[in-house]
C-alpha cells in the first residue's frame, strides 16, 4: 500500500457478543469500573447506512467502555442485516473489528484496500460529523477493519 493506516490512529475494538448485559457486566468486573450504559441505537437503510451495497435498516444494543487512548465498544444485533448480525451468526462472540481514525487519508486508503481485494464496500454508515467504513479484511488480517476520517 501507499497509504499507510498510521498507528498512532488506533481508536477502537469492537467486540460483537449475544448477551450485552453479561459482557458488559463481565468487563465491568475485570477492570473495576461501573458497568457502562446499554444503549439502543438504529441504523437508518438509506445512502446513510449501506451493508454489502444496498440500503439496509437494523438495530443495535451498544456500550462503551473507554480506555486509555481507545474505547472497547460492545455490539449485540437487535435486528435487521448488518455485518454484526453476519459475524454474530457465523463466530459467536468475538472481536468484529479494530478502528482506525485516518483523517484525510481515508478515501486513498478505502481504495487502494478494495484494489487489493478486500471487500470495502461491506458497511457504510455516515453520521454528524463523520463516517466510517467496515473493510472484509478476516480472511487476511484474521479481523475486519472500520476506517473513519475522524482523528
Amino acid at each position: 500500500m501507499n497509504t499507510h493506516v498510521d498507528q498512532k490512529g488506533f481508536a477502537q475494538i469492537n467486540i460483537v457478543v449475544a448477551d450485552i448485559e453479561a459482557a458488559a457486566k463481565g468487563w465491568a468486573e475485570l477492570f473495576g469500573i461501573e458497568v457502562p450504559e446499554i444503549q439502543k441505537r438504529h441504523l437508518e437503510g438509506n445512502e446513510h447506512y449501506t451493508y454489502r451495497g444496498k440500503p439496509v435498516s437494523c438495530d443495535l444494543l451498544v456500550a462503551d467502555i473507554r480506555m486509555p487512548g481507545f474505547v472497547i465498544e460492545l455490539h449485540q444485533p437487535a435486528g435487521g442485516e448488518s455485518s454484526f448480525q453476519e459475524f454474530l451468526d457465523k463466530h459467536g462472540n468475538g472481536v468484529h473489528h479494530l478502528g482506525f481514525e485516518v483523517g484525510d487519508k481515508r478515501d486513498d486508503i478505502i481504495m487502494e484496500l478494495a484494489k487489493d481485494g478486500y471487500d470495502a464496500n461491506r458497511t457504510l454508515g455516515i453520521y454528524p460529523g463523520s463516517s466510517w467504513t467496515i473493510v472484509d479484511s478476516e480472511d487476511v488480517l484474521g479481523v475486519n477493519l472500520n476506517i473513519k476520517p475522524v482523528r
